[in-house]
């Protein structure tokens, strides 16, 4: 995305040293692939809320792989090995903010399908096992690629016009209202009906809270670039607006370390994958 500033302003650009940028990405990714491959390879984690995980870290994959890719593009235009002018060059740099945003969509969607999952797992335990199916579990993911897809390729083609503006801050307000909410009832009810919850497996309100944490963590780690997205479309013109967009780099840097927490949650609140990351460190047979 174009981090030219627009007007002179007296907040020069923030510049963060891409060797960090690089570092955090291939961190982030090495770490992320590592829950891909545990979830798929531990048969104990072959369920709905593990899969759904599998498909959040995949997301994360692909924003570390995105953004150090633009960023290894941004260092060879600057040594003057690439034209920023050259058609390839934008039809690539569409393309790679197309995957950005649909790995921004996908990681929403996945936390919204988690949290139905545990809502259905906490509320309706005696049924879980015939809703949340495998089957069902495979459609449900197979529609989030899908629907993030073809959503982020219009979006960018048509990001100039205002009414995708608009539909990308609507998506973005709505999909995290219906999270929060969802948890919040989640919560709520639990205190309601404590003796109840009390006698389900512990795993289930553990679970929530795992989840709680993960969702904290990307509203910290994407609302900063999600509002300069913002800004972008609203006061393009606004020297004070302007100061904020300095921070783009920043921005950036805290949006790739959301994929560098996860795997760190993940690991520190589930014993499974916790073994299942000892045992693939240590080459040993997994279930």
């Amino acid at each position: 995305m174009n981090t030219t500033l627009l007007n002179q302003t007296d907040c020069p650009e923030v510049k963060v040293p891409w060797p960090l940028f690089f570092i955090i990405g291939v961190v982030s990714l090495a770490e992320n692939l590592l829950v891909v491959i545990a979830v798929i390879s531990n048969r104990n984690l072959h369920s709905p809320m593990y899969c759904f995980i599998c498909s959040l870290a995949a997301f994360n994959s692909m924003a570390c792989l995105i953004k150090s890719w633009e960023n290894l593009m941004i260092l060879l235009a600057d040594a003057g090995h690439l034209q920023k002018t050259d058609l390839s060059a934008k039809r690539l740099d569409d393309l790679m903010d197309s995957l950005l945003l649909m790995s921004f969509m996908g990681s929403i969607f996945s936390f919204l399908a988690i949290a139905v999952d545990r809502y259905i797992t906490i509320f309706h335990a005696l049924r879980y096992h015939n809703i949340m199916t495998m089957r069902r579990t495979a459609a449900i993911l197979a529609l989030i690629w899908t629907v993030c897809g073809v959503s982020a390729l219009l979006m960018i083609h048509f990001f100039e016009y205002f009414f995708i503006m608009i539909s990308f801050v609507v998506f973005f307000v709505v999909s995290l209202s219906i999270i929060c909410f969802l948890y919040v009832y989640m919560f709520m009810l639990a205190r309601i009906h404590a003796q109840k919850i009390a006698s389900l497996p512990s795993g289930a309100t553990r679970g929530v809270l795992t989840l709680t944490i993960l969702f904290g963590a990307f509203l910290v780690c994407w609302s900063p670039f999600f509002l300069h997205l913002i800004i972008m479309m609203v006061c393009p013109f606004n020297p004070y607006c302007e100061c904020y967009r300095s921070l783009f780099q920043l921005h950036v840097v805290l949006l790739m370390s959301h994929a560098l927490i996860d795997p760190a949650i993940y690991a520190f609140r589930c014993p499974e994958l916790r073994r299942t990351f000892r045992k693939m460190l240590l080459c040993s047979q997994l279930l």
